[in-house]
């Protein structure tokens, strides 16, 4: 049988400040190409969870990369998003 590696992570949930930027930072430190689906996740507050998508963006963008549900499909199914 194969071995298989995941090397991706596609993050949504809930409290972008709190437990999506936990997961985040994780996924980023183990190495993980890691990906925001910033229309899929959401925060008790709407500042805040502008800021940490800006935070994510413009910050972290080296490490981490934010997408609309849509760009995600799109990239998806056009063959763009897949395993390294």
């Amino acid at each position: 049988m194969a071995q298989r590696r995941c090397d991706t992570v596609i993050v949504t949930g809930g409290e972008t400040d709190m437990c999506v930027l936990s997961t985040v930072l994780g996924a980023a430190d183990y190495g993980l190409r890691t990906i925001v689906v910033q229309d899929a996740v959401c925060s008790a507050s709407d500042q805040a969870h502008d800021a940490m998508i800006g935070l994510f963006s413009n910050r972290y963008g080296q490490h981490i990369e934010t997408a609309t549900t849509e760009q995600l499909v799109d990239r998806w199914t056009s063959g763009v998003l897949r395993a390294r």
